[in-house]
């Protein structure tokens, strides 16, 4: 009886603090909007684009152009991701910067003509459609991927350092989001739209990195790699949730067109949960049954309720990647038709059709815009946020839980991963026209120093514990002088 009785005061001290800090970070962002109110940004430029690239005509040849592109794409992204990988880095990293190296910022400036050559402005349009399919694709693999049994077995713990990651950097964002707006943005970006992009950006994590580095350092078996998997699940859907309601607010200026949009997105849930669910644990079922091996007709059933449910997001108003998250999200994780899909799809996903989306996101990224000491000094202010939010929210959380201080630094620095969900965010933002290039250009910079930390951090917090582990060891076998 005492012992239930502590369980439910343990509850009761969870439920208030949690109730306590999203209660707060929601007052801390009405103050934040009330006084950003008050700023004046910069009138709109007439006539700007967000992409040099923005054409309406198709270039002589556009299938000819786009298949050496792809081709340049794939070579780029395969060999500075093996590079990277031979540095103990996540190859997304080297692949991001293939993109990047690829557009303006380095090969536009080293030889434009060879850019041009590439990347003509015509197909642009058309490697941004075929980057969108691959996002999507991706976030069905992601919601494959995620294993919702794995919330119910950590409780409670995991869920508080997930927020507490996500509502410390939400608020730090929106914050600096005061000092940024005056100078970056435009007047007719509302302060608390971009406000509320600069606290999202700011929360997310990488699921798909992080489980990657923690396979690659076998530790996802290990009680710090199911916690942060967990944490960083909790995350990407409270996240993913947050970037649905500024998708909500950017694309509806009316109050009734929003709630109207909330309400078929709560349908479209409600319809996942009680007709989708049944229906793909039944086709799960049966395709376990088959003897037949994998059926394409099962990958053809699976593709194009994939491509309704995406159809229905973005008709609704939200996006089509939420569509194709829930929907890879409600087949069940460790059945053979995720395990089939994932074999099927993932391998054209992450070497055709991500990279073409890394090389798009390099077209848009402009680095030169970013050309005074002042503006880099305003870049490396948005890191160093990013990680005292990220990282510190995370290991404060996580040591309040009761984790040793080495785990919960390990715990902070996974969760500090942001890599390519990061950048999905960033593209959704410059097509809302949220954010302008220039601080675009920062967050790209920032999602990609953050992720670069992740495996040097962990290394050092392993060499450290060895080291430790050795000392001890020697000082145990030191012979006693007499």
């Amino acid at each position: 009886m005492d012992r239930l009785g502590g369980v439910l005061a343990g509850h009761w001290k969870s439920a208030f603090a949690y109730t306590a800090m999203l209660g707060g970070s929601l007052g801390a962002f009405h103050l934040i909007c009330k006084r950003g109110e008050m700023l004046t940004a910069a009138p709109p430029v007439s006539g700007q684009a967000l992409l040099a690239s923005v054409a309406t005509k198709t270039a002589g040849h556009p299938l000819l152009h786009v298949l050496i592109a792809l081709v340049a794409i794939i070579i780029a992204a395969g060999l500075v991701g093996t590079v990277f990988r031979y540095l103990g880095q996540p190859p997304v990293i080297g692949e991001v910067i293939a993109g990047i190296m690829l557009g303006p910022s380095l090969l536009g400036r080293v030889a434009p003509s060879a850019q041009q050559m590439l990347f003509p402005a015509e197909i642009t349009p058309l490697l941004g459609i075929l980057s969108q399919i691959g996002v999507v694709l991706f976030m069905f693999i992601v919601g494959v991927e995620f294993d919702t049994g794995a919330l119910k077995k950590r409780g409670h713990t995991s869920v508080a350092i997930s927020h507490a990651s996500i509502v410390t950097p939400f608020v730090l964002g929106t914050l600096l989001a005061l000092v940024l707006y005056p100078k970056f943005s435009s007047s007719d970006v509302p302060f608390a739209h971009f406000a509320l992009f600069m606290g999202v950006s700011m929360s997310i994590t990488a699921f798909p990195v992080l489980a990657r580095i923690l396979r690659d350092r076998q530790l996802q078996s290990t009680k710090l790699g199911v916690v942060a998997l967990t944490c960083a699940a909790v995350d990407d859907v409270t996240a993913w949730c947050l970037l649905a309601l500024i998708v909500t607010i950017a694309r509806r200026s009316g109050v009734s067109q929003a709630a109207m949009t909330f309400a078929l997105s709560g349908a479209f849930i409600a319809f996942m949960m009680v007709a989708g669910r049944p229906a793909l644990r039944w086709l799960a079922m049966k395709h376990e049954e088959s003897r037949d091996g994998f059926s394409y007709k099962t990958m053809a059933i699976v593709l194009v309720a994939l491509l309704v449910s995406a159809i229905a997001t973005e008709a609704i108003g939200v996006h089509a990647l939420f569509g194709a998250f829930v929907f890879g999200a409600f087949i069940p994780s460790h059945s053979k038709l995720a395990k089939d899909m994932e074999t099927q799809i993932s391998g054209l996903v992450r070497v055709l059709l991500l990279p073409a989306f890394f090389a798009f996101t390099g077209l848009r990224t402009q680095i030169g815009l970013i050309d005074t000491t002042t503006q880099w000094l305003f870049c490396g202010g948005i890191v160093a946020v990013a990680v005292l939010g990220k990282f510190g929210g995370s290991f404060g959380a996580a040591a309040l839980t009761g984790l040793g201080w080495r785990d919960a630094a390990a715990i902070g620095a996974l969760m500090n991963t942001r890599g390519l969900m990061e950048l999905v965010v960033l593209n959704l933002g410059l097509d809302l026209q949220v954010i302008s290039p220039t601080i675009y250009a920062m967050m790209v910079i920032m999602a990609l120093v953050t992720t670069f930390m992740t495996a040097p951090v962990l290394t050092l917090l392993r060499w450290t514990e060895d080291r430790r582990e050795a000392t001890a060891l020697i000082s145990h076998a030191e012979p006693t002088r007499e």
